[in-house]
């Protein structure tokens, strides 16, 4: 059975520069506002196709390095080629955030946006790993994602994701269970189990919420920003032979929401600026 484009676009998780006009450009940019001064060394934790990398090369020309750690090599190979007019000014680095490598640089900034929930339970790894390499006077820019979240721990994406398989089933919270799929709300913390967590290796100089909105134009630009954010891991929910299908019914239930309501989903987006404790 020949694969369809969004199957194809979930294993290698291409196109993420389309997807992520819907959500991360806002996240980028919001996030660099809050450098100040002149940074020589930036570190990109989950930097995927190196666009903030590039932002940040671009904003500040006193950066002599922008590294970047990044667990996909796919996207390294496509953030290589998008980065590779800076030169020796960028390092990429293969790396599994929860237990990264140590690294010779001593950034003066350190990013993380909408990465974390991914490393759930282990988050303090990389919180002490980058405790160590952060420069003494450096700071960490984190954001984070807060979907609202039922008493099954489902909310956001796989609030979108349920409507699609109560087509089929009757017990979809059992569904996730039963393969070992962990729900993105549960594995996002909460902002009040965050902060006393962050505060054993930081200390926190500010936060900033925003609500971020996503909006679409069409099914099928849902449905490419579905593989291309998530990749496979909803998808492991229905059987092979039944996968095209899912991405184009996560698409068209994303549609319909848009009709419905105005946007397809919006939730809580928390930056927390801090420094080495």
């Amino acid at each position: 059975m020949t694969a369809s484009a969004a199957e194809i676009q979930a294993r290698t998780l291409a196109g993420y520069a389309d997807a992520s006009r819907l959500r991360q450009v806002h996240d980028r940019d919001w996030v660099l506002d809050q450098v100040t001064g002149e940074p020589r060394v930036l570190l990109d934790l989950g930097s995927g196709i190196g666009q903030l990398l590039g932002t940040a090369l671009d904003r500040f020309p006193s950066l002599r390095r922008a590294v970047g750690l990044e667990r996909s090599p796919h996207r390294i190979a496509e953030a290589t080629e998008r980065l590779r007019p800076y030169g020796d000014r960028v390092a990429l680095h293969e790396a599994d955030l929860t237990a990264p490598a140590p690294l010779p640089h001593r950034p003066d900034i350190v990013t993380m946006t909408s990465v974390l929930h991914w490393l759930y339970p282990d988050e303090q790894r990389i919180f002490e790993w980058t405790r160590e390499h952060l420069a003494p006077d450096g700071v960490f820019l984190l954001t984070t994602y807060h979907p609202a979240r039922d008493e099954h721990g489902l909310g956001g994406e796989d609030d979108l994701v349920r409507t699609v398989l109560e087509a089929q089933h009757t017990d979809v919270p059992g569904l996730f269970a039963a393969h070992g799929v962990l729900p993105i709300a549960t594995r996002t913390r909460t902002t009040g189990e965050l902060r006393p967590l962050l505060k054993r290796y930081f200390r926190i100089e500010a936060t900033l919420d925003r609500d971020a909105v996503v909006t679409v134009e069409s099914a099928g630009q849902y449905e490419h920003f579905h593989a291309a954010t998530f990749g496979d891991y909803y998808s492991r929910l229905v059987a092979p032979d039944r996968r095209a299908e899912f991405f184009r019914a996560v698409g068209n239930t994303a549609w319909r929401r848009q009709e419905e309501t105005g946007h397809v989903s919006h939730m809580t987006v928390r930056l927390w600026r801090l420094a080495a404790a």
